[in-house]
């Protein structure tokens, strides 16, 4: 009896695994089509990487098996080190061979990567976050972190070189050492949690550029970088900081570790509480100009984010797909079912347009140099994504979880780490509120830049353009009466940029079953309603065809 007869006999699914999440994409196909084909040839090799059983045991393996912290040696010396299991230093081996932490920086290859950096980068990263997104915090870092290095030159000439090496180090040494070098981020601390002008942390200048830094990190992601970005108080103004985690002579630079946070998910990911008196930190750009330096990182970053919860929405919903379609309920594949059929197609349109809008996105960033409409859709669109898309994640997740049933309700299946995972993604680089308050400034100081993004989602929306954009209006002003009102403006603007960028790509029923149900119908708070006039069979087949 064949694997696949067993499964037919037990009316169980064969396990999610062994295809192709590139190929498997409708979407990524109609975006990637007119790329070079080594381009396209690479994203297959990820996409085939990503659902074999190789890379699933190890994703599994290096969330099982916490990280460890190791404060002092046998003689009672501080070692302050984080040992991690085999697995998660193969996930970051490959991720950064694929220069998810090094390919917005590179000299470009071809003509492609030169225009669509961002883009390419996304596509990548979004496939990788089907796997596993532990291990792509602090690759994100890694890359979002020569943004705030450009601020100070010496500094950037001096690591640039380790940071674009897509050769793995994990050794416990300087980086001036190693093959290799990558960044965290340690900004919250506990006083302030997400206020980040609201610093304990005090820094003292030693010389110029060089100063001494004291004070708590609250969480400290990736504690075994070789240098955190850092912000703390010089002289009553946030100043930016590389802080390193050893010093040139191998020496730790006064960080003391003081314990490993027991996280809901991303675990396979260290986030460290870090006490520090007197350690070196190298100043990056002006002495109070902290939060705009960092800003340019967090940017960066939270477009990351966003483009990750969107990849885990759409593993979790095609492993959900493909159990439905392999288990009978009453003589009948569960799939082919009216209700069920019903809820997948409403969550496979909320995938749907959280991917389009993500990619869009990252095109706004390769654009935004040369057009004054695409940086004006990147300042005030990325807030709108990083918020939506991590904000439905865990709803996606749970509910597609729901549909496999019992089967998905267990750490034997990827959709059980998908779902412990989905909330972190929305707390990192500011939660949803901060999301929302950073568009509420854009309203009150520069809402010029939202007549550009208007007349971008008008023109993609076609004949519903202006009514739709008349309701944008009317949520901004409200947002700028009321601060309360902003999470109304930033959902709507993102709904509104959703079905845009799904009619931009040519998907227009799916975005006309899109538009109506999220911006013209009532309220809804679950999934599966989605009205008869939809075809939910269409929806499903079209978004997650069924793979042999």
């Amino acid at each position: 009896m064949t694997d696949n007869d067993v499964f037919r006999t037990l009316n169980q699914p064969k396990p999610w695994s062994g295809y192709n999440a590139f190929h498997s994409d409708p979407l990524l196909g109609d975006l990637t089509r007119n790329l070079a084909r080594p381009l396209r040839e690479e994203f297959d090799t990820i996409g085939r990487y990503v659902t074999s059983p190789e890379a699933q045991e190890l994703a599994q393996m290096a969330n099982a098996s916490a990280p460890q912290l190791k404060t002092h040696g046998p003689a009672g010396e501080r070692l302050d080190t984080v040992s991690f299991h085999p697995a998660w230093h193969a996930l970051l081996r490959r991720s950064m061979a694929s220069g998810l932490h090094s390919s917005l920086w590179e000299p470009p290859r071809d003509a492609d990567s030169k225009s669509k950096a961002h883009k390419l980068r996304a596509v990548r990263l979004f496939l990788t976050a089907q796997l596993e997104c532990g291990h792509l915090e602090p690759l994100s870092s890694t890359s979002a972190s020569l943004a705030v290095l450009a601020a100070t030159p010496q500094l950037r000439s001096e690591w640039a070189p380790k940071i674009l090496s897509r050769k793995y180090d994990s050794t416990n040494r300087p980086q001036a050492q190693k093959t290799a070098a990558t960044i965290g981020l340690a900004i919250t601390e506990k006083q302030a949690g997400s206020d980040m002008r609201g610093l304990a942390t005090k820094a003292v200048r030693v010389s110029e550029g060089v100063y001494r830094l004291s004070g708590h990190k609250w969480f400290v992601s990736a504690p075994m970088s070789d240098a955190f970005i850092m912000l703390a108080d010089v002289d009553g103004k946030p100043g930016c900081f590389l802080v390193p985690r050893l010093l040139d002579e191998g020496r730790t630079n006064a960080l003391r570790y003081q314990r490993l946070k027991d996280k809901l998910g991303l675990r396979s990911n260290a986030a460290a509480e870090v006490e520090f008196s007197d350690a070196f930190g190298f100043l990056l750009g002006a002495p109070d100009a902290g939060l705009r330096t960092v800003l340019d990182m967090l940017t960066l970053m939270r477009l990351d984010s966003a483009v990750m919860a969107s990849g885990l929405m759409r593993a979790a919903l095609a492993e959900a797909a493909h159990a439905t379609r392999g288990r009978n309920v009453g003589g009948r594949a569960l799939a082919s079912q009216p209700l069920m059929m019903r809820v997948l197609a409403d969550l496979a349109l909320d995938v749907a347009a959280a991917g389009a809008l993500c990619f869009r996105l990252a095109e706004s960033f390769d654009r935004a140099r040369d057009s004054a409409e695409e940086a004006a859709y990147a300042r005030v669109m990325t807030p709108v994504a990083k918020y939506w898309t991590t904000k439905i994640a865990p709803a996606v997740v749970a509910e597609a979880m729901e549909a496999m049933g019992g089967n998905g309700f267990v750490e034997d299946r990827p959709i059980a780490r998908h779902y412990r995972d989905a909330p972190g993604l929305a707390m990192h680089d500011g939660a949803g509120n901060m999301m929302a308050l950073d568009l509420r400034r854009v309203v009150e100081h520069g809402s010029d830049l939202f007549e550009a993004v208007f007349q971008v989602i008008a023109r993609d929306l076609g004949a519903s353009g202006p009514k739709i954009v008349e309701l944008l209006r009317a949520a901004m002003a409200l947002c700028k009466s009321h601060e309360s009102a902003a999470r109304i403006f930033i959902e709507q603007l993102a709904l509104a940029a959703g079905a845009a960028e799904l009619y931009r790509l040519g998907a227009g029923r799916i975005a006309d079953a899109f538009l109506e149900t999220r911006l013209a119908a009532g309220w809804r708070s679950t999934y599966g309603m989605l009205d008869t006039r939809f075809d939910a069979s269409y929806i499903v087949e079209l978004l997650f065809p069924e793979m042999d």
